[in-house]
């Protein structure tokens, strides 16, 4: 018969048999927003290849913001991507070691000025162009173009601004609507440009 027991060569309970649970797998995590800012030389075919690099992972790309910088011979993107936490750190530093790649970092937890611009096209007569005129008003929000039964918006913000601002603007009827893109600087001191110069 088994001894249930202590253990009686040291008088206590026989420790039981544990296991560790399984370690999530990269690729099984929640999904979250991430913002990547690449700096990369300005030069035909880095877009695709960062591009096909994403897509390769199987990555959608949320905004891509692709933009000059002081340096004539150097750009700077700004991509925003949901995926796992592992998979994104996984494609920066795969990203990094594309020809022409200077730079990559992962913003998502710093500390970030983030803006985008957008043009709405609102439907807008005499009835309702006051209603709209005060939403645009409380979003800071300038009116660009005005026709008999439109108006074109004007707005910059964080993604949730725009995204209230659209979502408001929606019940009127949108004709149009184009969006820039995440745009992001690191706050303080620190300049991925100038550590790309070292």
């Amino acid at each position: 018969m088994t001894p249930t027991g202590p253990d009686p060569m040291h008088g206590a309970a026989a420790p039981a048999h544990t296991t560790a649970p399984p370690r999530a797998m990269p690729g099984h995590g929640e999904a979250h927003r991430h913002v990547l800012v690449a700096v990369v030389l300005n030069k035909p075919g880095v877009l695709n290849r960062v591009a096909s690099l994403m897509r390769a992972r199987n990555f959608n790309i949320e905004t891509l913001a692709v933009s000059h910088t002081d340096q004539p011979e150097v750009s700077r993107m700004t991509i925003t991507l949901r995926g796992d936490d592992v998979l994104v750190e996984q494609a920066a530093k795969q990203l990094y070691r594309l020809i022409d790649v200077l730079k990559v970092q992962d913003v998502t937890s710093d500390p970030t000025v983030e803006h985008e611009i957008v043009l709405i096209k609102v439907r807008a007569d005499e009835r309702n162009r006051g209603e709209v005129l005060t939403i645009a008003d409380m979003y800071k929000a300038k009116v660009v173009d005005l026709a008999a039964e439109s108006l074109i918006v004007e707005a910059t913000g964080t993604e949730a601004d725009v995204d209230a601002l659209i979502a408001l603007l929606r019940g009127f009827g949108i004709k149009e609507l184009v969006r820039s893109g995440t745009v992001v600087m690191s706050r303080g001191a620190g300049s991925i440009e100038e550590a790309t110069k070292r």
